[in-house]
C-alpha cells in the first residue's frame, strides 16, 4: 500500500511539473512575439509587426475610434496613423500579467509606451491570445491611451 500512495504522489508531481513547464514554454513564447513585435515596430516595420496578430477577418482591435473587425483593417489602420518612423517612434511594452486561460488561450495586461521627439504618449492594453498551429497570436486588442 505504502507503494501504491508513493506511486500516486510521483505521477502527479510528475504531471504538475509537466503542465508547469508546458504553461511556462507558452508564456516564453507569447514574450517572444511581443519581443519580435517592438524590434519590428522600432524598426518601421509595421508588416512585421502585424505578424503577432491572427490574420482573420474576426481579429478584433479596440481603440480610441471604437471596435474595428479584421487584420487587414487593423494593417491599414496602423499605416495610416503611423506614416513615418519619427511619429512611430521607439515602442516598448510592459507586462503586467500573463494569464493562461487554457492550453491554447491567454490573456495579457500591459502598458506600452511610444518615446519620440515631441512627446512620450502611453496607456494600457489588454490582449486575448490563441495558440493556433502552434504559434501563439493576438486575437482580440483592446489599446487605451
Amino acid at each position: 500500500m505504502r507503494a501504491l500512495i508513493m506511486c500516486v504522489f510521483f505521477l502527479t508531481l510528475w504531471s504538475s511539473c509537466s503542465v508547469n513547464k508546458h504553461q511556462n514554454d507558452d508564456k516564453k513564447a507569447i514574450l517572444q512575439v511581443l519581443k519580435k513585435q517592438e524590434l519590428a515596430w522600432n524598426s518601421g516595420n509595421i508588416d512585421v509587426f502585424m505578424e503577432g496578430y491572427w490574420k482573420s477577418d474576426s481579429l478584433i482591435f479596440i481603440g480610441k475610434s471604437g471596435v474595428k473587425y479584421g487584420w487587414e483593417t487593423t494593417l491599414k489602420n496602423y499605416k495610416k496613423s503611423y506614416q513615418t518612423t519619427e511619429i512611430m517612434g521607439k515602442l516598448s511594452f510592459d507586462i503586467e500579467k500573463i494569464e493562461l486561460i487554457s492550453t491554447n488561450t491567454a490573456f495579457i495586461i500591459g502598458k506600452y509606451t511610444l518615446v519620440r521627439k515631441e512627446d512620450k504618449p502611453s496607456g494600457f492594453f489588454t490582449l486575448l491570445w490563441k495558440k493556433i498551429d502552434g504559434k501563439w497570436y493576438i486575437i482580440s486588442d483592446h489599446t487605451s491611451g
